[in-house]
């Protein structure tokens, strides 16, 4: 990257102007998902009141084409002024955001058409927040990793409170959008003091810094990293800064919970690595310790208070919690097994995490009351299928073989331990353990208790059972073969400066 910023200032002037503008192809994921929603936005404004207009398919043709610029990106390294990079790593991570997309737009379909509600901006909502995670997952700047940040999160406040008549969604929203603003304070004020201590906000630049400022220690540098850490810890649901996790889980539709889940974390963790194991590696001394006890305590308290929840939504939301201590257990390690790692496990638990929010959705859509784990009884007798599918989910959130959660988790555990940090794979071990009573009561639920209530009606959304099931396919999958799916994780880790 360094070399083609020094071959494009030597070659100046007109020269200089057309070469960069070429690079601009980097962008071509995230311009064809931004294309897809601004058409979805357009469509709704010409849709005459009450008539049907499937814009859905906008998202897909969007997502498809992002999907084959990725492909056509692979191995190429293109660069966009040095501030977006899609190399290996970002297109990893945009396949899995291009992935959530998909399903999360599959399961939407029977909400927001059957129930004829306008679609165009939920659907130009959820495209643009997808543009915001895929920027972030390549962006090679703070300031623009900053910019994605708020692309996509101002899209996911909206997408929660998009629920007007529910003073619940509405709650959440507002909830989620304070924490979230403070938290983009903190990190915004953190590029601050990191561009004063490197002077560039650029990553590699940044990374050349580093070294000659780790020789001579400031307090500065004490008060940058404590800053992005809180932005980040806040965007990946760690603890302490989890507080707007429940409510918000719980108060948005169960599908945009799911798309939340799935693509806010991932998009978060990326920066995250390329940020701290990546830019700020020669500060780890600094930054590991604090890291390693925020992993345990969101390990410990995810996994602890999500025992005595009754609430499917918000049981979910605090193992959506200890699942971020994994990841971050596997990031201690700052090598790249545990980037490769936490790859891998993202991919896993977003298929999984958006499958088990889809069956709650798809119950939801059913008119059967949902909300708490006990309303899951009788489900296998009602639907066997969504039961079947529930239980493929919730094993491999679990971390039980074949399915890929217990493929992830070894994985993570085993970056740990070659990192010198058993204590820490030890207490992702016995989290773990823990952690599967509460997935197993659902299943207890759905197949050993009689159902109280009258028989869930056969009806449904094909796309949204599609996308179940592939979700599930995916996970079984991840399980059985996983290893051509962790060589792609490994040769983009690579790829890394």
């Amino acid at each position: 990257m360094a070399a083609g910023y020094r071959r494009l200032v030597a070659l100046g002037g007109a020269a200089q102007v057309m070469l960069e503008s070429s690079s601009l192809i980097a962008l071509a994921p995230m311009v064809c998902v931004t294309a897809a929603a601004i058409a979805a936005m357009t469509a709704e404004a010409f849709r005459a009141p009450g008539e049907s207009l499937p814009i859905g398919p906008l998202g897909y043709i969007g997502l498809v084409g992002a999907a084959a610029a990725s492909f056509f990106l692979w191995d190429r390294h293109a660069s966009s002024y040095g501030v977006v990079v899609a190399d290996n790593f970002g297109l990893f991570v945009t396949w899995i955001l291009i992935l959530v997309g998909l399903l999360s737009l599959a399961a939407s379909s029977a909400t927001y058409i059957a129930g004829r509600r306008p679609s165009g901006e939920y659907y130009a909502l959820m495209l643009f927040a997808i543009a915001g995670m895929i920027l972030m997952a390549m962006a090679t700047d703070l300031l623009v990793i900053f910019l994605a940040l708020e692309v996509l999160s101002l899209a996911v406040y909206v997408l929660t409170g998009i629920g007007r008549d529910s003073p619940i969604a509405t709650e959440a929203a507002f909830k989620y959008f304070l924490l979230g603003a403070f938290s983009s304070a903190f990190f915004l004020y953190g590029i601050a003091f990191t561009y004063g201590l490197s002077g560039s906000t650029r990553l590699d630049r940044i990374a050349g810094t580093v070294p000659a400022l780790a020789s001579s220690p400031t307090q500065l540098r004490w008060v940058a990293l404590g800053l992005l850490m809180v932005g980040f810890a806040f965007k990946v649901s760690a603890v302490p800064f989890h507080m707007w996790t429940p409510d918000a889980y719980e108060g948005a539709p169960s599908v945009v919970t799911g798309f939340m889940s799935a693509g806010v974390k991932t998009a978060a963790f990326a920066a995250f690595v390329r940020v701290f194991p990546g830019a700020l590696a020669p500060f780890k001394t600094e930054w590991i310790g604090v890291l390693q006890i925020v992993a345990v305590a969101t390990m410990i308290g995810g996994t602890i208070v999500a025992l005595v929840q009754t609430s499917v939504k918000r049981m979910l939301a605090y193992s959506s919690i200890a699942h971020g201590g994994y990841m971050l257990v596997a990031l201690t390690s700052v090598g790249d097994a545990g980037k490769g790692a936490v790859l891998f496990y993202l991919l896993t638990y977003a298929v999984a995490n958006l499958g088990a929010f889809g069956v709650v959705a798809s119950i939801e859509r059913l008119e059967r009351p949902i909300g708490e784990v006990k309303d899951f009884a009788g489900l296998a007798t009602d639907r066997p299928l969504l039961a079947a599918l529930m239980t493929t989910f919730l094993l491999s959130l679990g971390g039980i073989p074949p399915f890929g959660g217990f493929v992830a988790k070894w994985y993570v555990f085993t970056a740990a331990i070659q990192a010198g940090y058993t204590w820490l794979a030890v207490v992702g071990v016995l989290t773990s353990v823990v952690a599967v009573y509460f997935y197993l009561r659902i299943v207890v639920m759905m197949y050993m208790t009689p159902a109280d209530s009258l028989p869930v009606p056969t009806s449904g959304s094909p796309p949204a059972r599609a996308a179940l099931v592939a979700s599930a396919a995916i996970a079984l999958y991840l399980g059985i073969l996983p290893a051509e799916v962790l060589g792609w994780a490994s040769a983009s880790i690579r790829s890394l400066f």
